[in-house]
């Protein structure tokens, strides 16, 4: 009988586990290797769009994924004080991309991929290096603590400071600083009740969304110099940034803790890699193009990258040549809606809400248009989610 082929995911994050799912569901042995002592996720929460929840239907999670989705009702995008640009509903949104807009804790989607292995499959607290890259004469070769590893595949999914994208391609400048931080929260705040939005300010940006549990996930973005801290707690410096914008900003500030709010500089890949593979490795999610989370889409493009690696695992050119575009086009997206959302021009400003009010009454709400050629996406392989796709896309 044929031993298994035996693939190794460098990262235990959510594009490593998509992977690592998907070639064990195709019959690969595999091994994640973390170098974190646990998986539990850096991040608060994850919003998953319908292209990565046809992703996830193809190793039987997109159902068990959807029926977590918490946002109901309207939406849209609001000023600082509070007033409506533009407005739309779960309802739209799933008409339009044939599928909802899912809002959950990561750490919630780590669990339910980890699950779909064995459980020996993942290794924590096991940090790995890229030995040799191999070739179609020679396995590739991970070294890890305990000895090295042969492997037929090697996964790297190991970030936007990716060791294995360096091994690759040394020549690679990698990631460069967005010119923005973030924080992010994920509590209770009692009493609160409000409608999910996105507030766009002079160089500032504030989203509030309630999840399934109860809990609400806050996010804030500001421009400032790279490696900034705040000089009493990241807290404080949320208050002086958004203390004084809409309902229920204040009451969000108010219920949380000092030690809630999480706070990280945002780089992106700014020159696309020349391929997403060399030898027997592929690169998936932030290893392999980094972006700024002004679309929503890192997580769910490292999705749909491991998907559709997992369809061309025995021909990794063929993955290269249907992620690279995709992937550079969507960075480069999220990037120019970055200078649009953060600009500090008070001029430029009053022409972008104008300009945005006026065409989300044409038609329908700017991020809905945002989404398009991106959402409406589906993997090469069934199934696809049967109540959620046309027949005739199937």
């Amino acid at each position: 009988m044929a031993q298994p082929r035996r693939a190794v995911v460098i990262g235990g994050g959510i594009g490593g586990l998509t992977a690592a799912a998907a070639l064990h569901r195709r019959g690969w042995q595999v091994t994640v290797l973390e170098r974190a002592r646990s998986l539990v996720p850096v991040g608060a929460a994850i919003s998953l769009a319908p292209n990565s929840l046809r992703a996830l239907d193809v190793i039987g999670l997109g159902e068990e994924i959807r029926a977590l989705a918490a946002w109901a009702g309207d939406g849209g995008l609001r000023t600082p004080s509070g007033r409506w640009l533009s407005r739309s509903s779960a309802d739209a949104a799933a008409e339009r991309f044939g599928g909802p807009l899912v809002l959950l804790p990561r750490a919630t989607l780590v669990e339910r991929l980890a699950a779909q292995l064995p459980p020996d499959a993942v290794r924590t607290d096991a940090a790995a290096t890229l030995a040799d890259s191999g070739d179609t004469g020679r396995p590739a070769r991970v070294g890890t603590a305990e000895g090295e590893l042969e492997a037929d595949l090697v996964v790297g999914a190991d970030g936007v400071r990716s060791a294995v994208r360096r091994a690759l391609f040394p020549g690679h400048p990698g990631a460069v600083y967005s010119g923005f931080t973030t924080w992010r929260v994920v509590i209770p705040v009692p009493g609160a009740e409000f409608a999910s939005h996105e507030t766009w300010g002079r160089g500032r940006i504030w989203g509030t969304h309630p999840l399934k549990d109860g809990r609400v996930y806050a996010y804030a973005a500001a421009m400032t110099p790279a490696d900034g801290h705040a000089p009493d707690d990241e807290r404080a410096e949320l208050l002086r940034l958004f203390g004084d914008w809409h309902d229920p900003i204040p009451a969000v500030l108010a219920a949380a803790r000092p030690d809630d709010v999480l706070r990280h500089d945002v780089h992106h890949i700014a020159e696309p890699l020349p391929a997403y593979h060399h030898g027997r490795v592929a690169l998936v999610g932030d290893a392999a193009h980094a972006m700024p989370p002004t679309l929503g889409q890192g997580g769910n493009q490292a999705i749909e990258d491991a998907i559709v690696l997992a369809h061309h695992c025995d021909d990794l050119p063929a993955y290269t040549a249907a992620r690279l575009p995709r992937t550079t086009a969507v960075a480069r997206k999220a990037v120019n809606v970055a200078r649009l959302n953060l600009m500090t021009s008070r001029a430029g400003i009053a022409v972008r809400d104008t300009a945005v009010a006026a065409l989300s009454k044409a038609g329908p709400a700017l991020f809905l248009r945002g989404f398009d050629g991106i959402a409406d996406w589906r993997p090469p392989q069934p199934p696809y989610a049967s109540e959620q796709t046309p027949a005739g896309n199937r």
